[in-house]
């Protein structure tokens, strides 16, 4: 090859890297993303324009009557029955501190605000990924909150804190409760449910299957009226269970029956590799699910039993049938003092509930998503 040709050759070759170029400007940035999410096809664009054309509909309405028409400052329902265009916000200040305590005693109020504080500190250390010492936060969750729990709110006279019977409980107070011991109760016996569903032994596995099949295929309101009068059937006699202690029961085991379906699922969905591999180093059966199984198909179901959860916290308005004084009860409870009847007054009291379970959902599910990131970056790496 001649030095003129190899010359031509060279000079078509790069001296230094060309810098990259930005991405274009549809490809990146906010216009990209709705291109991309919000109107990505003919189908994709007409539900859009439907949604923004809904909201521009419904969103200037309740502005003006959360906001702009709302009564903000009254001493009584007189303003609001004037004003009927508005919500009556006086109404819920006024009766802030019966939706949250019901009628336990104002006196007493300062312990259930101890049980609150401590749980909600207790959950908090116990759900964040990077606190230190978390099997102490379960310990004292589990274990001792529980006692501290029951030995404030109910009261012991050798401890100078005078009974306060379950009939005085209500409010959001009854809410948490119940939500908080259904979905602490409904986990165990859920996984215990299922790996008794798939057991080979006939009796356990009729037991579990039963009791999911029949628990599932009724309304949560039968269960609530069937653990409320034919639970003192089943106990001796003489001794009637609590009438808060009833609708307890009945939550955790509904939810049990539920969650049994989900956990049963995940571990569906494991590959029999994953049994071979635990029988193949020696692991018995127990071993087995607690070490392999388990923490895999619980980690694969999240989505569910973050969802049962949610089901479970907002079906607890039902435990009202049976005469427990929950939150939506005080609601109700409240908006019929003439004091404060108004057109407007029983919105605002609904409203105000959907605002307070839709925050405690949403949380729920936010959480749950968070955790499932972080199992799925644990995964690829």
């Amino acid at each position: 090859m001649s030095d003129a040709t190899y010359a031509n050759q060279i000079a078509f070759l790069r001296a230094a890297p060309v810098p990259a170029e930005p991405p274009p400007a549809l490809a990146q940035g906010p216009m990209a993303w709705a291109r991309r999410n919000l109107f990505s096809g003919p189908v994709s664009t007409l539900l859009t324009v439907a949604s923004l054309a809904f909201l521009a509909w419904v969103i200037p309405g309740l502005v003006r009557f959360l906001v702009t028409d709302a009564v903000w400052h009254a001493d009584n329902g007189e303003i609001c029955r004037a004003n009927q265009g508005g919500a009556c916000w006086p109404f819920i200040w006024a009766k802030a501190s019966f939706f949250w305590y019901g009628p336990y005693p104002e006196a007493e109020h300062w312990r259930v605000n101890v049980v609150e504080i401590v749980g909600a500190g207790l959950i908090v250390w116990l759900l964040w990924q990077g606190a230190p010492k978390r099997n102490v936060a379960a310990l004292l969750f589990f274990v001792a909150f529980p006692i501290l729990s029951f030995v404030l709110l109910h009261g012991f006279a050798w401890l100078d804190l005078p009974v306060v019977t379950t009939d005085l409980w209500g409010g959001v107070l009854v809410t948490l409760l119940v939500s908080l011991v259904g979905i602490v109760f409904s986990l165990p016996l859920g996984v215990l449910l299922a790996l008794g569903r798939r057991s080979s032994l006939p009796i356990v596995n009729a037991i579990c299957t039963g009791f999911i099949e029949i628990v599932r295929g009724v309304p949560f309101i039968i269960v609530l009226f069937m653990a409320n009068f034919m639970l003192p059937l089943f106990l001796p006699e003489g001794w009637t269970p609590d009438r808060l202690l009833r609708p307890l029961v009945g939550t955790a085991l509904f939810a049990a029956a539920y969650m049994a379906e989900v956990v049963r699922g995940g571990m569906q969905a494991m590959p029999k590799g994953q049994y071979e591999g635990a029988s193949s180093v020696g692991l018995g059966y127990w071993q087995t699910m607690r070490l392999i199984i388990l923490p895999q198909a619980l980690a694969l179901v999240i989505p569910g039993i973050v969802s049962n959860f949610i089901s479970l916290f907002k079906d607890t308005t039902l435990v009202a049938i049976v005469g427990i004084f929950d939150f939506l009860r005080t609601i109700e409870t409240a908006y019929n003092d003439p004091n404060w009847t108004s057109p407007t007054t029983s919105a605002t009291g609904l409203i105000t509930a959907a605002a307070f379970y839709w925050v405690f959902c949403f949380g729920m599910s936010r959480y749950s998503q968070g955790v499932e990131r972080r199992l799925r970056a644990g995964r690829r790496h």
